[in-house]
């Protein structure tokens, strides 16, 4: 199976390494990730104003491209899933917006939001399957606790993104017990980081980031794992005595035992 891959800025800078093990695992896992040609970045910000139409276009040509290829469109990091999904969503339900766009780019045809947004852990759980990866685990993670932090742009608006529950995610804890290692629940798991806030106000962004530790680490966890490079960046930079955090893809290259070839 074959998907349209928009990989976005961030995962060609700083955050290379989920890209990287994403893809060698991809290939283990028998499914491939086309990047699209001449992808731009998507905004890093999802625009609020309904009259705010050149900020959405870069999403806009990237669900044109995946529709035009006849294919779903798979993104990695949850800022750039979170954009491309909210503006797909905009043009499945509102006229106004769908038309002005339709307009600003000289479509003949408009865009109606016909193509379907996926992130990577929606394909390793609802197309791969989660019991299917577990077969395909050649070093399993056994003994580890991992917490799953998931931030807040994969879950909310709940509505728009139906990623997950909002409230009370499983798809990262299933993805643990999936690569052989034991999930650690705890209640921060969903609350932001503070990610937007370490360039103005590093230091609450800091103590957002101790809180989320803290109660990790109370529940047992001895790591965490994130979809998110700017969670990965407050996380690891912000933390005053934190976990250890990794992208999920590289634990599960590392499960796949494809990492060392990828790196």
């Amino acid at each position: 199976m074959t998907y349209s891959y928009f990989p976005g800025c961030t995962l060609k800078t700083k955050g290379k390494e989920l890209d990287i093990w994403a893809r060698a695992s991809a290939e283990a896992l028998g499914f491939t990730l086309e990047e699209l040609p001449q992808w731009q970045c998507c905004g890093a910000v999802y625009p609020m104003a309904r009259d705010e139409i050149a900020t959405r276009l870069s999403s806009v040509r990237a669900l044109m491209a995946a529709r035009e290829q006849g294919r779903e469109l798979v993104t990695l990091c949850s800022a750039c899933h979170h954009v491309i999904k909210r503006v797909n969503h905009d043009l499945q339900t509102d006229e106004t917006i769908r038309d002005r766009v339709s307009r600003y780019l000289g479509l003949d045809t408009p865009y109606a939001g016909e193509t379907t947004v996926m992130h990577y852990l929606e394909i390793l759980r609802d197309r791969v399957g989660f019991e299917e990866l577990a077969k395909k685990v050649v070093k399993p993670l056994t003994g580890r606790k991992i917490g799953a932090y998931y931030g807040c742009l994969l879950l909310r608006p709940s509505g728009e993104m139906g990623f997950d529950d909002p409230e009370n995610p499983r798809i990262l804890e299933d993805f643990i017990r999936a690569i052989g290692a034991e999930p650690v629940i705890y209640a921060r798991r969903n609350e932001c980081c503070g990610g937007y806030c370490t360039v103005e106000n590093r230091a609450y962004a800091g103590k957002q980031v101790d809180k989320i530790m803290e109660n990790a680490q109370s529940a047992g966890a001895q790591e965490l794992i994130t979809a998110c490079p700017l969670c990965m960046y407050n996380l690891k930079e912000n933390a005053s005595d934190g976990l250890p955090v990794h992208y999920f893809t590289e634990l599960l290259a590392e499960a796949l035992g494809v990492k060392e070839a990828a790196e």
